[in-house]
C-alpha cells in the first residue's frame, strides 16, 4: 500500500443492540446480502478470519473483491476493496458500545474509507476536488451502507435496492 498521504471518509449509526449482534452480522459470510442497499450480489470466495475473500457486484455493474487483512472480534476489521487490477481502498468497520447512560444497549458501527483516488494531484489542489466532489460522494455511500445494516439488525428485513436513496456509481436510479 502507498505511503502517500490519504484523507479518511467515514459515517456512523448508533443501533439499539449489543456489540456481540452486530458483530455477529458483519462477520457473516455474504452479510451485504442482506444489509447492503448497493449490492446486487456477495460472492464469499474464503471466510471467516483474517484473510477472509468476498467479491461485491454493485447494481452500476461495478464488481470490487474485497481482501481482509485484520480481524478482531467484536471490535471490527480492515480490509482492501477495488476492481481486480484497479487501485484499492482500504476500510475499516469498526464496532463500539455507546456511552449512553440508561439507554440500554446500544453499539456505534463505524465504517472508515483511505481512497486512492486523487493521489496523482498535488495536495495542494487535491482538497478541492476531494472535498467539493469525492468525500459528499463517499459521505452518502456510506450513509446508506451503515443505514442499512442499522435496518436489518434492528427489523430482521433485508434491505432492498436503494432503500435510503440512489447512488450515482454504485446504483444509479431505478427507471
Amino acid at each position: 500500500m502507498s505511503l502517500k498521504f490519504r484523507w479518511i471518509v467515514s459515517n456512523s449509526i448508533l443501533i439499539d443492540t449489543s456489540v456481540a449482534k452486530v458483530w455477529e452480522i458483519i462477520s457473516q459470510p455474504g452479510n451485504l446480502n442482506l444489509c447492503h442497499p448497493f449490492c446486487k450480489e456477495n460472492i464469499v470466495k474464503k471466510w471467516p478470519g483474517k484473510d477472509s475473500e468476498d467479491t461485491i457486484i454493485y447494481y452500476s455493474g461495478w464488481e470490487f473483491e474485497r481482501n481482509f487483512f485484520e480481524w478482531r472480534i467484536e471490535k471490527g476489521y480492515k480490509l482492501m476493496i477495488g476492481r481486480k487490477e484497479g487501485r484499492k481502498t482500504e476500510v475499516q468497520w469498526e464496532i463500539k458500545e455507546s456511552k449512553k447512560v440508561g439507554e440500554g444497549e446500544q453499539a456505534i458501527l463505524k465504517i472508515s474509507l483511505k481512497t486512492p483516488y486523487l493521489q496523482e494531484i498535488s495536495i495542494i489542489f487535491r482538497w478541492i476536488p476531494h472535498f467539493l466532489y469525492l468525500k459528499p460522494k463517499m459521505k452518502k455511500y456510506l450513509n446508506s451502507v451503515v443505514r442499512g445494516f442499522e435496518y436489518y439488525i434492528t427489523t430482521g428485513e433485508t434491505v432492498k435496492r436503494n432503500q435510503f436513496g440512489s447512488h450515482p456509481w454504485f446504483s444509479p436510479k431505478m427507471i
